[in-house]
């Protein structure tokens, strides 16, 4: 497997000058900054990126005042309390995008956090307690009591919430493959704990967070 530093050589010269490199990188929140955050913070950035995927991000963005609005501002026991005559009026909502699916995950997710809250204090606390060398097992975890919160989406949440996590873009994934810690795409059970065992190792050598790594494993393959 290929080493931290020959990755970032080859990052830096692809960039320009490792200068440049590193003004790109920007590291992940503190724990503590993570504990405060609000949780209806939480479930908003969780909604965004779930109506995101597979949608243009730009008509999210401009409509997001509208979710605000319809979601009570994501109060979160106010959306885990969601009636089905309320869901139903969301759906005739001109004001967001009316994915019913979609629209059901913020109720979903709501009373997903409201069971963290209850272990943890708060969604905040509860990404901050986990294990800082188990990515995959906090992406499990969505995927498994979230909804709809598996693969890139929950991916993207962690990363724009502040917690650190690579990300497995297709460039991500080129780089992996290249530096021979996997054949293609880790979706199984063993690819993913590869990729695991490298991002730990990497770290170890180079003290840098995950986030930081990924970016720098994006920027070391050719356009």
């Amino acid at each position: 497997m290929d080493t931290f530093s020959s990755i970032f050589e080859r990052a830096a010269q692809r960039k320009g000058s490792e200068q440049f490199l590193e003004d790109m990188l920007t590291p992940p929140k503190r724990k503590v900054a993570l504990k405060k955050i609000p949780d209806a913070d939480v479930l908003a950035e969780m909604s965004k990126c779930v109506f995101r995927s597979g949608f243009v991000w730009k008509i999210i963005e401009n409509k997001w005042p509208g979710f605000e609005l319809a979601f009570y501002e994501f109060d979160v026991t106010r959306c885990a309390m969601l009636s089905d005559e309320e869901m139903e009026a969301l759906l005739r909502n001109t004001d967001i995008v009316r994915h019913a699916k979609k629209i059901a995950t913020v109720r979903n997710n709501a009373q997903y956090m409201l069971r963290v809250r209850e272990a943890h204090g708060s969604f905040g606390a509860f990404l901050a307690s986990w294990p800082d060398d188990d990515f995959v097992g906090l992406w499990a975890e969505l995927k498994k009591h979230g909804d709809r919160l598996g693969g890139q989406t929950g991916r993207y949440f962690l990363r724009f919430i502040g917690r650190d996590t690579p990300m497995l873009s297709r460039d991500v994934v080129r780089a992996l493959v290249g530096a021979g810690v996997v054949e293609k795409e880790p979706t199984g059970k063993q690819a993913l704990a590869q990729t695991q065992a490298a991002f730990n190792e990497w770290r170890e050598e180079s003290g840098r967070s995950y986030t930081e790594i990924s970016r720098v494993l994006a920027f070391s393959v050719p356009d």
